[in-house]
């Protein structure tokens, strides 16, 4: 059967590829069939950006079928090059709907080789990773052309003539267990828990087999956790994870785009399952890792997405200042700061009451939601949901602050309101700062309930009784949070260990 790969892209000949594309397929060809990771890694890394730079700034790169020869009709190469191919095109134009089925075409052809081929290549974590990340990318947006309402009557036609199963969410989802499955990874991560095997520290990598399918199920958890996420699935999308210990360190944090991705969904789906200081805790994490990343990147390419992820988990976290104030001890002080000079105004606002702040914040912020026209409004009601049930939380939190005690019938005199209606809201302003929290568990869903806010209220009859929630950092936490942060620097700064030991480099 003929590689789709072969009959997809724009029209081109072996006479349209210049001498730098062919030299660039005929070196990245060698590199992958020789094994070579670490020229590989550069080759994808940089070369292509930098050709993609000069040439192909607002065009496609030759089609796949323009450059076969080059690389001795190597069909898997093909496969690999035209994923490349068709990610350029979707950075640079708007694929058509042809091209969209065939993107999807050659993931499947590329997948169906990992899972019933017979793999021997080490490609680089960082292509695999972003070939699993691309995948549920071109996915979701897919699905936002569908429903866009600037489509023609061709285009709409083309999309009603294409096989349901292209780019369907159930086809996607498939596709990414089927990796998991056929790895074996959550076996691979339990023998990592135990002890038994270092995963992590070697990276995937193996001198007795290839690394392709083992990593692609790895990074396939973390695509189908975002599948889970863009259709409002949050605690689908925190279970998916499960086998991923997610608060060490892991494959996916010596990925720089895994772990920014994987903080930020996670930080997302805990948020809309209001568990705060959860999503405080991956959100910290990741804005701590993006200050430390951006200004050394290898790929500045890659630096934009990066820090607009970064601004949106500010502006996620400016969401939680305002839901439940007080968390600043749960922050870095180097984010607590940035915080603070960003969204202070907005988040003094949110506390206020005005909920058309937390609806920018919110449109701003969100992921792209899947689904029909109505996806987005969807979640927007289900968060303002959220914030109606907080609403209580700032004025009676501004007047509770003046008293140590105060008498049910004073206070709500002071407020205008009925004493039963104040003890609804005391009841309210309890259980709005009471949320659960993960402290260890086999599941990111597991956790106890926990007290979160700067202030608690008990009752003795008629009497309120106040008392200020002194939330510190703990010398403890200090002295983790520090260390953790040097130990992460100083790797940073070791030279670079190989990322296969081939047997010929061993000595005895």
């Amino acid at each position: 059967r003929v590689s789709p790969a072969l009959t997809l892209g724009r029209d081109a000949t072996m006479s349209d590829v210049n001498d730098t594309v062919k030299q660039f397929v005929r070196y990245f060809y060698r590199h992958i069939k020789a094994k070579n990771v670490y020229e590989t890694l550069t080759m994808y890394e940089r070369s292509f950006a930098a050709i993609s730079e000069r040439f192909f700034k607002r065009e496609a790169w030759p089609a796949p079928r323009a450059i076969s020869s080059l690389a001795d009709d190597d069909k898997v190469f093909v496969l690999l090059y035209a994923e490349l191919y068709y990610r350029h095109l979707y950075m640079t134009t708007t694929p058509s709907v042809d091209e969209r089925k065939a993107s999807w075409e050659n993931y499947c052809a590329l997948f169906g080789v990992a899972l019933h081929g017979d793999v021997n290549m080490q490609l680089p974590n960082l292509w695999l990773y972003e070939m699993v990340d691309e995948f549920v990318y071109q996915f979701q947006s897919f699905h936002q052309y569908k429903v866009s309402p600037k489509r023609t009557a061709e285009e709409k036609s083309a999309l009603d003539a294409l096989d349901k199963q292209v780019w369907d969410q159930t086809s996607v989802v498939n596709f990414l267990q089927a990796l998991v499955d056929k790895s074996d990874v959550k076996r691979v991560l339990e023998r990592e828990r135990a002890g038994e095997i270092s995963f992590a520290k070697d990276e995937g990598y193996s001198i007795e087999s290839s690394n392709v399918l083992r990593t692609l199920g790895y990074f396939a958890l973390i695509g189908i956790s975002r599948v889970h996420v863009l259709v409002g699935n949050y605690e689908g999308a925190l279970t998916s994870l499960d086998a991923i210990d997610l608060d060490k360190e892991g494959m996916f944090t010596k990925v720089s785009g895994a772990f920014v991705a994987t903080s930020y969904h996670v930080g997302f789906a805990y948020l809309m399952c209001s568990r705060y200081t959860d999503a405080i805790r991956h959100f910290n994490e990741s804005l701590q890792y993006i200050d430390r990343v951006k200004n050394g990147s290898t790929r500045p390419h890659a630096l934009p997405l990066l820090m607009k992820k970064q601004e949106q988990m500010y502006a996620l976290l400016a969401i939680i200042s305002a839901l439940v104030p007080g968390q600043q001890h749960l922050l870095d002080d180097g984010v607590a700061l940035s915080l603070h000079q960003k969204y202070s105004d907005k988040i003094s606002r949110m506390m206020n009451g005005e909920v058309s702040i937390y609806d920018e914040l919110f449109s701003y912020a969100c992921p792209k939601f899947v689904g029909s026209q109505e996806a987005y409004k969807t979640q927007l009601k289900a968060f303002l949901e959220i914030v109606a049930a907080h609403a209580v939380i700032p004025k009676l939190r501004s007047h509770l602050k003046m008293y140590a005690t105060v008498k049910v019938a004073k206070l709500a005199a002071v407020m205008d309101v009925s004493e039963s209606d104040l003890r609804a809201s005391l009841t309210a302003f309890d259980k709005a700062n009471t949320v659960k929290q993960w402290n260890g568990g086999a599941s990111a869903l597991d956790g106890d309930d926990v007290y979160c806010g700067d202030i608690r209220v008990t009752m003795e009859g008629d009497v309120i009784k106040v008392e200020e929630m002194k939330n510190r950092k703990s010398a403890k936490t200090f002295f983790e949070q520090t260390n953790k942060k040097l130990s992460m620097q100083l790797e940073e700064l070791m030279a670079a260990k190989p990322l296969v030991v081939k047997p010929s480099a061993i000595v005895s």
